[in-house]
C-alpha cells in the first residue's frame, strides 16, 4: 500500500511528527503504527528508503510527497515501481 493510501489512517500526532521529523530515523512505534495501517515495508514501494544501525528512513520522494502535505499542496505520487 502506498503512502497516499496509509497516511490518513495514521493517528494525527504521527501524522504530525513525521512533518516536523520529515528525513530523520523514523521510531520502531512509528513504523509499528505504519505498517499496521498498510504500509507494507518492501524494498520496491517507492517511499520506502534506507534502513540500518541507525533506524528505518523513509525515501527522499516520500520526504518531498510529505512536505508537500505539510504545505497544504496535493502532491504527485512517485510510480510504485522505481
Amino acid at each position: 500500500m502506498s503512502i497516499e493510501q496509509w497516511w490518513p489512517k495514521l493517528r494525527p500526532s504521527t501524522r504530525e511528527w513525521l512533518i516536523e521529523n520529515n528525513g530523520d530515523a523514523v521510531p520502531a512505534e512509528i513504523v509499528a503504527e505504519v505498517t499496521a495501517a498498510g504500509g507494507t515495508i518492501t524494498s520496491d514501494a517507492w517511499w520506502v528508503g534506507q534502513s540500518g544501525p541507525s533506524g528505518f528512513y523513509i525515501s527522499d520522494d516520500a520526504a518531498d510527497w510529505i512536505e508537500a502535505i505539510a504545505n497544504g499542496e496535493d502532491p504527485e505520487t512517485p510510480s510504485e515501481s522505481r
